[in-house]
């Protein structure tokens, strides 16, 4: 056996098995396994005694994952929905970048390094992990919501960023280590370059592969082989995240996405997303063990007034930015506080960029070691941030002009732009009993469907402007507003409304629709749903009559069909 192999079987197998124990021991104790993940991967790091894995090769394994993730994301991320949020995803993602870019500026000069360092540290502070986003997005069931959206819409222009400085350096890279300066010449030609090969890779992956993708896969779905399926999903993730690298100077996780959103116009995304979750769960994990691997706690201890500087950027400066845009822009605290939670860490992309100014000799290694160490306290903190995040908005509640500054937008926009659907809706004379949907999703709209169809009036009320919008324009009965304030379901008739559908999966916020509901009508019917069985007692509480649970149906449905197959298979 070579040695290569011999690492790479190693780095598997006390790798997977010490994830395995600290994941565990971590959930036990009421901590995210990610945590446990972290700790595993430092025990395994050359800053510990004993087997120590082979950085190099742990790196690329999580790469790996990175790219597995970042397929899946873009599986069922199409352009539509970052097209939803562009209003709030792209200043805010911009305003967040620049202020956690100035404050590292600001710090590191403050400590004795230099402009550049500075300004690496700020780049590096300010972009979060796309691998712990998600993570606790869907931990805590807010990643098919509007505020997991604008979270991820928000970490693709981030991303999008952060590529386009990757490509910037090695132009612009030997003038700033020379110290020579950068002509504004070459800066706008370097930036025309950049934009140019990103282009060229959107152009060539979702006009191109777009058009083709569908015939292939149908070609591949044809010959009923599953290996050759799974094989042309693997195929298509890695071969658009290694093109994007290779070729265009982006990233690997950029082109990854690419690659996925691509396959998620065919009629198999569904598919091709269940064949690539047991993968991307096991390399996602060696990510963490990499991230772990890296920590240095001796740096910690020498240089402790950067690492808590930088850290007050990650955890305090860029939330506040981002509660402060989001607020602005008018959407609810739930979303800002959301977005900010998720956000408050530092990621993967950060190391590329330490590493191409280590690389470049642009900064020390002590601006390496501080993204280094920020990224583990911060992505093993954040999952308790996520979990907090209730409690945080309920405390805000509580201070008056705190509540009213952070919904003054929102409310401002729902009286201009919801007034006329309000009035509308109150206006509208009909002999049919009104029923109200909150969320017009997939579930919605057959949920709006089946109502009229039995000869009920839908009020339909959703946080999405331009769902409204067409809405109304289809002369269906539609407000903006949020399902959680009793004025906003008062306006849409809840006092009379006969009954009251929440399509929304997101149980918290269900919860508070529910008791929002049943403190405008103590008769009005409540309907629900919720993923899983044990949120039962959390919305009969706040006031569901009937609640439908996801995993019930679908166990349910395929009890269902499986009696269907058995009765056909016995008659023949």
């Amino acid at each position: 056996m070579s040695v290569h192999a011999y690492h790479l079987l190693e780095i598997l197998a006390i790798g997977f098995g010490l994830a395995l124990l600290f994941g565990y021991i971590a959930r036990r104790i009421g901590l995210s396994p990610i945590v446990g993940y972290l700790a595993a991967g430092f025990l395994i790091g050359p800053n510990m005694p004993g087997f120590v894995a082979d950085q190099d090769l742990t790196n690329n394994l999580a790469e790996v994952g990175i790219i597995l993730l970042m397929f899946g994301v873009g599986l069922h991320f199409h352009m539509d929905d970052l097209l939803k949020v562009k209003g709030v995803a792209i200043p805010g993602a911009i305003l967040q970048s620049l202020s956690a870019t100035l404050c590292g500026i600001a710090a590191a000069m403050a400590l004795g390094y230099s402009f550049v360092e500075g300004l690496f540290l700020g780049l590096g502070l300010s972009v979060a992990s796309t691998v712990v986003l998600l993570r606790v997005l869907t931990d805590s069931g807010k990643l098919p919501t509007i505020h997991g959206t604008v979270a991820v819409g928000w970490l693709v222009v981030e991303d999008i960023f952060t590529v386009l400085m990757l490509v910037l350096l090695p132009a612009v890279g030997p003038s700033l280590a020379s110290g020579a300066g950068i002509s504004l010449t070459m800066l706008i030609w370097a930036v025309a370059l950049a934009v140019i090969k990103l282009a060229m890779l959107w152009g060539l992956v979702i006009v191109i592969g777009g058009r083709c993708m569908p015939w292939m896969l149908k070609q591949v779905v044809q010959t009923r082989s599953q290996e050759l399926f799974t094989l042309t999903v693997l195929a298509v993730a890695f071969l658009t995240a290694v093109g994007a690298a290779y070729i265009f100077n982006a990233s690997f996780a950029l082109g990854a996405f690419l690659g996925g959103m691509v396959v998620g116009k065919s009629h198999v995304s569904h598919q091709a997303g269940a064949e690539l979750i047991p993968l991307r769960d096991a390399f996602a994990i060696l990510f963490f063990l990499s991230v772990g691997m890296l920590f240095d706690p001796q740096f910690l201890i020498e240089r402790p007034v950067v690492v808590i500087v930088s850290l007050l950027i990650v955890v305090l400066i860029k939330p506040l930015v981002t509660v402060i845009v989001v607020a602005v822009l008018g959407y609810s605290p739930t979303t800002a506080f959301t977005v900010a939670a998720s956000l408050a860490q530092v990621g993967e992309f950060s190391f590329i960029l330490a590493q191409t100014g280590y690389s470049l000799q642009l900064i020390s290694r002590d601006i390496f070691s501080v993204l280094i160490v920020c990224a583990m306290i911060s992505i093993a903190a954040n999952p308790f941030f996520m979990g907090r995040m209730t409690e945080a908005e309920a405390w805000a509640r509580k201070q008056p002009k705190l509540w009213r500054w952070l919904t003054f937008r929102m409310e401002s926009k729902a009286a201009s732009l919801g007034s006329v659907y309000a009035e509308r809706v109150r206006s509208e004379k009909t002999e049919r009993p009104r029923a109200i949907i909150a969320g017009y999703g997939p579930t919605g709209r057959r949920a709006a469907a089946l109502l009229e169809r039995r000869g009920m009036e839908p009020v339909v009320v959703d946080m999405n402007l331009k769902t409204v919008s067409l809405l109304n324009e289809q002369g269906k009965l539609a407000m903006y507003g949020d399902v959680s304030r009793e004025e906003v379901l008062k306006a849409a008739g809840a006092e009379q409304a006969d009954c009251f559908i929440i399509t929304i999966p997101d149980v918290a916020g269900a919860a508070a629709a529910a008791m929002a509901a049943r403190n405008c009508s103590a008769t009005i019917k409540i309907f629900a749903r919720s993923r899983f069985l044990n949120d039962e007692a959390l919305l009969k509480q706040a006031g569901a009559d009937s609640i439908l649970f996801e995993e019930d149906a679908v166990a349910h449905e395929l009890s269902h069909t499986i009696e269907l197959y058995l009765n056909d298979r016995k008659a023949k």
